[in-house]
């Protein structure tokens, strides 16, 4: 089971947004090859903050070293190696990690690709989910593969492929 929460501050517009993250998170793990996960007894949870550029800049700062707001940002609290061995685990609970989204940057990158912020922040928040699920980007082969899910879970929300128009998340 996944449990997921959003977490919604100014200046991010009223909407679904606990239905959105719940969906988005559920689509990125079905889709991706720890899609088992789905299936433990134990709660998988998932924490979303929807928050302001500021607020994204200075995790960033703090925690990757770079002064700059981004798109999204993930806190996994699962060891990579240790994410194929949870569907064995009997724990109640397991906290899968956070994700953060930027608002204005967000924002602006919705309106370059023409396409809905709430879209977008599902991308992102699919994204953000691959990353606590331990896949990443910095070869091309796991970008490709990462891609490849990220297609694959829209695909099952009904949303466009995001790299058809060389849209790339941090």
């Amino acid at each position: 089971m996944i449990e997921t929460a959003a977490l919604l501050e100014a200046p991010w517009p009223d909407g679904d947004w606990a239905e959105i993250t719940k969906k988005a998170v559920a689509a990125a793990v079905f889709a991706s090859p720890q899609a088992a996960l789905c299936d433990l007894s134990s709660t998988l949870e998932v924490a979303v903050r929807l928050t302001s550029d500021a607020e994204v800049q200075a995790l960033n700062r703090q925690y990757r070293g770079q002064d700059k707001p981004t798109n999204v940002l993930s806190f996994p609290m699962v060891q990579a190696d240790l994410i194929e061995t949870l569907d064995n685990t009997d724990d109640g609970e397991i906290l899968l990690g956070d994700i953060v989204l930027a608002y204005g940057v967000c924002t602006r990158e919705a309106a370059e690709k023409a396409v809905p912020l709430e879209d977008h922040a599902v991308h992102l928040i699919v994204h953000g989910t691959l990353h606590l699920l331990g896949h990443d980007h910095m070869t091309d082969v796991a970008a490709d593969a990462m891609e490849a899910i990220e297609r694959a879970a829209l695909a099952s929300l009904g949303l466009h492929d995001p790299y058809q128009d060389s849209e790339t998340p941090e």
